[in-house]
C-alpha cells in the first residue's frame, strides 16, 4: 500500500511565526469542468431546484452521480427552515446543475456566511460527548466539552479509498481523527454529510460526521 505523507504546521509554532503557507484547494482530475458550490435548495414544479449562495438565479437539479440528493432533501424538508446544499457539478447553458457530488444536505439559513469554510480543508464533529475539529493549512484546532481549544500540527496519512487520518501528539496524549468516504447522519441535526468521521484520543474513539472545507473537494 502506498502511504503519502504530509505534515502541515500549526501557524501559532514560534519557530515557523513568520512563515504563511497559501494552499489552494485541492481538485482531482476527475473532477475538471465541475463547480463546488453552495446554496439553497427548493422544490418547484416537481422539479429540485438549487440557488446559488448571494445568487438570483436557480439551477435545474440533475442527479447525474446517483447522489440521492433528492432523496435527502425531502427527508429533511419540512417547515423548520430554509434547506441548505454543499455540492459539486457542471452547470450547463440550459440552466441545469448536472449534480457529481454531494457534501452536505442541512436545515440553515445562514450556512452561505460561515466565514471559516472558504479557508478549512476539514470540518468534523459528533455527540456524547461534544467535540468538533477544525482542519486548515495552518493546523488543526480540536475543540471537546468541557476543556479549552487545542491548535495542533498534524501529519496526514492516506490510506486508500478515499479514506485517510490526520494524526498529532501533544501533552503525551495521542490524538487521531480518522475519516472515510461513507454517508453519516449527524444524530443532533439531522444533517447528511459525505464522510464519516472517528476521533481518537489515547485509544478513546468518538464517532461523528465531516465533510470537506472549501479548500479541498476532492
Amino acid at each position: 500500500m502506498r502511504v503519502a505523507r504530509s505534515l502541515v504546521l500549526a501557524a501559532l509554532l514560534p519557530l515557523f511565526a513568520a512563515c504563511q503557507w497559501l494552499d489552494g484547494p485541492r481538485e482531482s482530475a476527475s473532477h475538471v469542468g465541475q463547480t463546488r458550490l453552495q446554496g439553497q435548495l427548493t422544490a418547484a414544479d416537481g422539479k429540485l431546484l438549487f440557488q446559488p449562495c448571494n445568487e438570483q438565479r436557480s439551477l435545474v437539479v440533475n442527479d447525474t452521480g446517483g447522489t440521492s440528493v433528492l432523496q435527502e432533501a425531502a427527508s429533511l424538508a419540512d417547515d423548520q427552515g430554509k434547506l441548505f446544499a454543499d455540492v459539486r457539478g457542471r452547470i450547463t447553458a440550459s440552466g441545469q446543475l448536472d449534480l457529481e457530488q454531494l457534501y452536505r444536505v442541512e436545515r440553515s439559513g445562514t450556512a452561505c456566511d460561515d466565514p471559516d469554510f472558504k479557508q478549512l480543508t476539514l470540518r468534523a464533529a459528533g455527540h456524547g460527548p461534544e467535540w468538533s475539529v477544525k482542519v486548515s493549512g495552518k493546523g488543526m484546532v480540536i475543540h471537546r466539552a468541557g476543556q479549552p481549544p487545542l491548535a495542533l500540527p498534524y501529519v496526514e496519512e492516506q490510506l486508500g479509498d478515499g479514506r485517510f487520518n490526520l494524526s498529532t501528539e501533544a501533552n503525551n496524549q495521542r490524538i487521531e481523527l480518522w475519516v472515510a468516504p461513507q454517508r453519516c447522519v449527524d444524530t443532533s441535526t439531522a444533517s447528511v454529510q459525505h464522510m464519516s468521521a472517528e476521533l481518537r484520543i489515547n485509544g478513546q474513539v468518538q464517532r461523528g460526521c465531516g465533510y470537506f472545507g472549501g479548500s479541498r473537494n476532492d
